[in-house]
C-alpha cells in the first residue's frame, strides 16, 4: 500500500509493518493505524506515521535513552488488550514534541507496543511522571523533519 504523507512524501507500507492502536492516541483517536519510520539523521529518534491521517506524524524515542531509571507502572488491565505473553515483550516509547526551551518528552503517557502482535496502546503511568521533560536541542536530540 502507498500513502502520501505531508512530512515524508510517498511511502510504500507493507501491511505487516502496520501497528494498530485500537483506541487511537490522546488527541488523535481516529488514528488507529501507524507505522514506525527511522529518522535518517538521528538514530535515537523514530517517527510514528499515521496511515489513517497521513498529515499526522509524531517523533518517538525510548525514554530510557534520556532517563536511565525510567520505570513504567500501569494497571494490568491497561496492558491486557496488547496480548503480551511477557512484559519484556513490550517496547515502550514516548512522544517527543517541540517546546520553546527545546524538545519535550511525555513520560506520563507512553506508548506500549507489542512488536510481535503489531498492537499498541497509549497508557497513563500510575506514578506522577512529567508530561514535559525538557531536553535541550543542542544535545543529542533535534527534530529533523
Amino acid at each position: 500500500m502507498e500513502i502520501t504523507t505531508s512530512r515524508f512524501g510517498v511511502l510504500a507500507v507493507q501491511p505487516s509493518d502496520i501497528l494498530t492502536f485500537d483506541q487511537g492516541l490522546i488527541g488523535l483517536r481516529a488514528c488507529r493505524r501507524w507505522v514506525v519510520l527511522a529518522d535518517g539523521h538521528n538514530s535515537a529518534l523514530g517517527w510514528l506515521q499515521s496511515i489513517d491521517e497521513p498529515e499526522s506524524a509524531l517523533g518517538v524515542v525510548s525514554p530510557r535513552r534520556f532517563v536511565s531509571d525510567y520505570q513504567l507502572r500501569v494497571a494490568r488491565q491497561d496492558l491486557a488488550p496488547l496480548q503480551l505473553v511477557h512484559a519484556t515483550d513490550a517496547q515502550v516509547v514516548v512522544i517527543v514534541s517541540r517546546h520553546p526551551e527545546g524538545l519535550a518528552l511525555n513520560l506520563r503517557a507512553p506508548l506500549v507496543i507489542n512488536v510481535d502482535g503489531r498492537k499498541g496502546r497509549q497508557v497513563i503511568a500510575k506514578d506522577p511522571l512529567p508530561v514535559r521533560l525538557i531536553l535541550p536541542t543542542d544535545g543529542e536530540m533535534r527534530l529533523t523533519a
